[in-house]
């Protein structure tokens, strides 16, 4: 992996890196149906959507989905979401950032709660591994927070700061994950949580990936 030095930043993927808004809210509403539960509409998730996923359930149904029925959510969520990931593609101007931030000299990798043994195909599929120095995916049981995921992954960087890292994501809980390790945050509005709710954690928020470099650099300076 080699020492690293300098500014880092530990990317997002879904709705971050990977632009798969339509997969996510498909595969939503089919484990929703599940339940006999109407589907939502894109507006509807990013206003609602938080995690742990069964407190977003929880809003919706006005009570948590018992572990039965987290289950089959969770199974027709995932089993959906496989086969309509295929037609997303990255976020706008992603690989241009990608190769910036690695040609300045800079580190990054990517921590997802998307499953690890998926992830890392799919973005060697994208050709944009080499960016990373580490990508890590989540090996344990779906629907926790990130929290606990950035300590081992940040412990696995050798030579990178917390104190010059900074994480960028489109959710809440990337926001608490990076202040849980002394790490930064910049959360980015085209994914699944919209402004308001973002505005709410207190760290900058911003509508493109071009945006949130920008701010990675000054707050990692």
């Amino acid at each position: 992996m080699g020492k690293q030095a300098g500014a880092h930043i530990v990317w997002d993927w879904n709705g971050t890196l990977f632009h798969d808004n339509d997969a996510i809210i498909g595969a939503t509403n089919a484990a929703f149906a599940e339940l006999g539960l109407e589907p939502i509409t894109m507006e509807q998730y990013r206003a609602l959507y938080c995690v742990p996923v069964p407190k977003f359930y929880e809003r919706l149904l006005g009570r948590l989905p018992t572990n039965a029925e987290w289950e089959i959510m969770d199974e027709v969520f995932h089993r959906y979401y496989a086969e309509h990931r295929v037609r997303c593609g990255l976020a706008e101007g992603a690989v241009e950032l990608l190769a910036g931030w690695t040609s300045a000299g800079r580190s990054q990798s990517i921590l997802s709660m998307y499953v690890h043994d998926e992830l890392v195909p799919l973005v060697r599929g994208f050709g944009i591994e080499a960016h990373f120095i580490r990508v890590d995916g989540r090996t344990g049981p779906s629907g926790g927070s990130k929290a606990e995921h950035m300590v081992r992954h940040l412990a696995s960087l050798r030579g990178v700061d917390p104190g010059r890292t900074v994480v960028i994501g489109d959710a809440a809980d990337d926001a608490v994950a990076a202040m849980h390790v002394g790490a930064r945050a910049v959360l980015y509005t085209g994914g699944s949580h919209g402004r308001a709710s973002l505005e709410e954690v207190g760290v900058p928020v911003v509508d493109t990936l071009a945006e949130a470099v920008v701010e990675a650099e000054r707050l990692a300076a």
